[in-house]
């Protein structure tokens, strides 16, 4: 199981992560093809989806916070030391804290 202490990294982490691909400038490019690929198709579910995922800091954070838990895990060597069940509640734990701090983000960013 992960300390506090990492948690709290990979929760700092994954809200970046989540950052970077829903709101920052840097990608502006790769969103704007993939709405333009949308709108070619609006009746598409998949497509709709995709729209979905990368526009929702709820979506892409869960999908951030399991890849970085993931990569964590195998990079030292904790994935087969813990039950899957554990990984779960890791994961909901990471995801949970990275979006408290994407809330906490929104509500600065509308106070100002």
């Amino acid at each position: 199981m992960i300390s506090p202490v990492v948690l709290a990294f990979l929760a700092l982490a994954g809200y970046r992560g989540t950052q970077l691909l829903v709101h920052d400038s840097l990608l502006d490019p790769a969103r704007d093809r993939v709405f333009g690929w949308h709108e070619k198709r609006p009746e598409s579910a998949a497509r709709a989806a995709v729209v979905t995922l990368i526009s929702c800091v709820y979506c892409t954070g869960w999908w951030v916070a399991g890849a970085l838990l993931l990569t964590y895990l195998l990079a030292t060597g904790q994935w087969d030391q813990t039950p899957l069940l554990v990984h779960g509640i890791e994961w909901l734990a990471v995801a949970g804290a990275a979006v408290l701090l994407n809330r906490w983000d929104d509500t600065r960013k509308d106070s100002a």
